[in-house]
């Protein structure tokens, strides 16, 4: 479930609310009042969650799930698990987000307080530089420095000997210590996720959290999101350069380092000691080997096994890449000099 920290719980809330907040037709009417507390995967949703089927290729894998209610479009009805309250829409997963709206909310600044909330825990040694806001029950280390106009969300949790450059913003997010961000960086942002509904495009929630470990440096004007389920997580003694995005869900590995530019789509999984050049690009979903770099302006469409170099659009082995620009360079040389002649 959601981390406290972050999220307020807001529920539990009958299925016959969840289906009317998502435009949803209840197929039993009689599990109308059946409550639902939480929201998770269909992988990982009980008796207690509801979730959502957007794919059909997982359609005939249902039988296994436990969800307590699921969306779906009316066509997959005949895989519903018995006993789960089944939410027929055209829209399923924008269905869905209507309805954890019901049971979480993240976690906002007390309008009320003071810039720094009286319940956040300070050890000894903390310096704080004007315009710094500071969210309630955040907690920040010994020695830590926080520069002009950077701003800590609500729960927090920044280690000691930490640096936060000038107007960063940090939420929804647990941070070790000896960690460099800034000036401009965003920790724990919403990652991107959205999905058509009955009324246009919709976001959806992202219910994560950025986990970054000891000795991780960010660079000025660099974001990682939070993720959608799981964590965000950025290993031991990465260093991220300036102006780099690790999208939501991505698992970034131990000393790594990451050029400018840089793009990491959401849920890629990034073994130890990766390099990747300035202006690199790694497709969703995909897994890059320890060890290996990625050249600069590289487009990764393929997992990348462990130890290699790759570079190029769409990326490839750089041995390979080289022997394919050597025959075209030579091809339009041989070209050139026939349409000369």
């Amino acid at each position: 479930m959601p981390d406290p920290r972050f999220f307020e719980t807001l529920g539990p809330v009958s299925v016959s609310v969840l289906a009317k907040a998502g435009d949803a037709e209840l197929a039993d009417p009689g599990l109308g009042e059946c409550l639902i507390a939480t929201v998770a995967p269909l992988d990982g949703a009980g008796p207690d969650a509801v979730s959502f089927l957007s794919d059909p290729r997982r359609a005939k894998g249902l039988s296994a799930c436990k969800a307590g209610a699921i969306f779906m479009r009316p066509q997959h009805r005949e895989f519903a698990p018995e006993g789960c309250a089944v939410l027929l829409t055209p829209h399923p997963q924008a269905a869905w987000a209507a309805a954890t709206a019901l049971l979480y909310a993240p976690r906002r600044h007390d309008a009320d307080a003071p810039a720094i909330h009286p319940s956040a825990v300070l050890e000894e040694g903390v310096r704080l530089s004007p315009g710094v806001v500071i969210g309630q029950d955040a907690r920040i280390g010994r020695g830590t420095t926080i520069s002009p106009g950077a701003v800590i969300g609500p729960g927090v949790a920044i280690g000691r000997d930490c640096f936060v450059g000038a107007n960063a913003v940090v939420g929804f997010a647990l941070i070790g210590d000896r960690v460099s961000l800034h000036a401009g960086s965003a920790v724990g942002e919403a990652g991107f996720g959205a999905a058509p509904g009955a009324r246009g495009v919709v976001d959806l929630p992202q219910l994560g959290r950025v986990v970054l470990q000891d000795g991780v440096t960010l660079g000025a004007n660099s974001c990682i999101d939070r993720g959608a389920f799981d964590d965000t997580t950025v290993g031991e003694n990465t260093k991220i350069d300036n102006l780099v995005h690790v999208a939501h869900n991505v698992q970034l590995g131990r000393n790594c380092v990451l050029a400018a530019y840089t793009g990491l789509s959401g849920t890629t999984v990034v073994g130890d000691g990766v390099a990747f050049g300035g202006k690199a690009g790694v497709a969703d979903h995909l897994t890059i080997g320890p060890g290996a770099s990625i050249g600069a302006s590289a487009s990764v469409f393929k997992d990348v096994p462990a130890g290699e170099t790759w570079t190029g659009f769409p990326a490839r082995p750089i041995k390979r890449w080289l022997r394919e620009t050597a025959w075209l360079s030579r091809s339009a040389r041989s070209r050139g000099m026939k349409d000369e002649a």
